[in-house]
């Protein structure tokens, strides 16, 4: 089953979250350099800080909890040793360029948690065979947004209809690595349904997922999650069509990935 991944600093909802099956509760610090790649786009910059981390651990003591760092900077140790002091299972780092970035974090965590590189940059993609064979490495996690932009692609989705996150999966896998990708909404929801996308993340032995803003509608309190958006629901029909498609015939699983390459070359024509 893949590992959903629930993005807050609120450790009520990061709570409520784990209760309804959710794997891994994600508090994310990134902030150097994000308004100005995405300040202009409709995607979330959140506000998250050091401090939340201690209350989310408190609220989630035997759940995963991730924290996205800030790219590598003069301050990343000092910015590593308090995010470690309250044990975080992951540690990603976003916006790398070169495996000696990811190195020289994986150097400063030192074995105290496992460090998940956001491969979201076109050179990252050049030094994807490196950076699966620098210690401490666990996991490879797919940022589409910022990668599409990078590449000048029209939908993010594109990585999946033409192969790229394939490749990287393919790379991930002979190297033993985890491997995730992207964001997902509830199905049959947006512009690439969620069902068509989850397809993919079968065949392409994804580890995890992102629940996106559109999946849990951005609430702000449990009763939001509990009443008006019924997350738990949600999060059950998600399993509920993981098992499904589980038992898909290898034709099924490819006419999954070509309605999807025809959905998103359907959408490109109108970008």
């Amino acid at each position: 089953m893949l590992n959903l991944m629930y993005i807050t600093n609120n450790p009520s909802l990061a709570q409520y979250a784990v209760q309804a099956g959710v794997n891994r509760i994600f508090v994310d610090l990134e902030i150097l350099g994000k308004y100005e790649r995405q300040g202009h786009k409709d995607t979330l910059i959140s506000k998250h800080s050091i401090e939340d981390i201690a209350q989310v651990r408190e609220a989630i003591p035997h759940a995963d909890l991730l924290v996205r760092i800030n790219p590598l900077h003069e301050g990343s140790q000092k910015e590593i040793e308090l995010v470690l002091e309250h044990k975080p299972q992951m540690v990603m780092l976003p916006m790398y360029k070169t495996a000696a970035e990811v190195a020289q974090v994986a150097s400063m965590i030192n074995g105290r948690s496992d460090l998940i590189p956001l491969l979201e940059t076109a050179e990252a993609l050049e030094c994807l065979e490196d950076v699966c064979q620098i210690k401490g490495v666990s996991e490879l996690y797919v940022g589409l947004n910022d990668l599409h932009l990078a590449l000048k692609l029209k939908f993010m989705f594109q990585l999946l209809a033409d192969g790229t996150v394939e490749k990287i999966s393919k790379v991930a896998k002979s190297h033993g690595k985890k491997f995730g990708f992207g964001g997902i909404a509830r199905l049959d929801e947006g512009f690439l349904p969620a069902q068509y996308i989850l397809g993919e993340h079968l065949r392409l032995q994804s580890n995890s997922v992102i629940l996106s803003r559109t999946f849990h509608r951005q609430s702000d309190t449990v009763d939001e999650l509990q009443n008006n958006v019924n997350f738990a629901n949600e999060v059950n029909k998600l399993r509920q069509y993981e098992c499904q498609i589980a038992e898909w015939t290898p034709a099924q699983v490819e006419l999954n990935r070509l309605k999807l390459v025809a959905i998103v070359e359907d959408l490109i024509k109108d970008v």
